[in-house]
């Protein structure tokens, strides 16, 4: 069986392709879960925030 010089060379570009894009969609899914987890971060800080000034702020008024 003989094999096309042309053959190889796309054979060798498809798995090029594939080992590429395989680096790439891994650096979006660990971009994407950065950003994610940073929005989580920023809503749990906001909610936890307005937890402590509704504490704090019961607590001084009890004060005269």
């Amino acid at each position: 069986m003989r094999v096309n010089k042309g053959t190889i060379w796309t054979i060798l570009g498809v798995i090029v392709a594939i080992l590429i894009a395989w680096f790439l969609v891994n650096i979006l899914f660990s971009v994407l879960a950065f950003v994610f987890k940073l929005a989580v971060v920023a809503v749990v800080a906001v909610i936890v925030f307005f937890i402590l000034r509704a504490v704090f702020s019961r607590d001084g008024s009890e004060r005269p």
